[in-house]
Formats: structure tokens, sequence, C-alpha cells
């Protein structure tokens, strides 16, 4: 089990582009049509599966929404800051 983050480790590591909601920390990317969202979320998923870590995806017409919190533990720990790091890392490659 992972430990939570407190408050002011969590606005250190938070990357840039995501917020925090709540126990969860999110971001909104957005795409110039559908396919590309779909695509996007169908590689948060890969990565996600690899990482045994499964955020919620929400898609939409042109933007998909990530949410990372780990709900054993109860809120942010650093294995969701890893995930966003990651799913930033490969959206920018």
């Amino acid at each position: 089990m992972a430990d939570l983050l407190s408050d002011d480790e969590i606005e250190s590591q938070l990357p840039a582009s995501w917020s925090r909601d709540g126990d969860e920390i999110v971001r909104t990317y957005e795409f110039d049509d559908y396919l590309r969202g779909v695509n996007f979320a169908q590689m948060v998923g890969e990565i996600a599966e690899a990482q045994f870590h499964h955020p919620e995806i929400v898609i939409r017409y042109k933007e998909v929404e990530i949410r990372l919190t780990s709900h054993e533990e109860g809120g942010i720990t650093e294995q969701d800051i890893e995930m966003a790091d990651l799913i930033e890392s490969e959206r920018d490659a």
C-alpha cells in the first residue's frame, strides 16, 4: 500500500496543467477531433494496464478528461503522480 501524499507534496509534485479536485488529480486534454481523443484514451488505457493503476477516463467530442486517485488508500499517492507524469510524457512524444 502507498502512503497518502500531504497537501504540500501534492502541490509540489503535481505536473503542470493538472489540478486537484478533492481526493483526485485531474486534467482535460483537447483534440482537433473525436477520434484523436479516442486514440489518446486508448493509449492512456494501455499505460494504466501496464502500471496496474486505472484512471477514470471521460471521452467527449473534442476532449478527454483523466482523473486519478488511489481508491484503496482513499486519496492521492505517489502512484497517481507517476501516472500523470507518464501520461504527460506520452502526450508530448
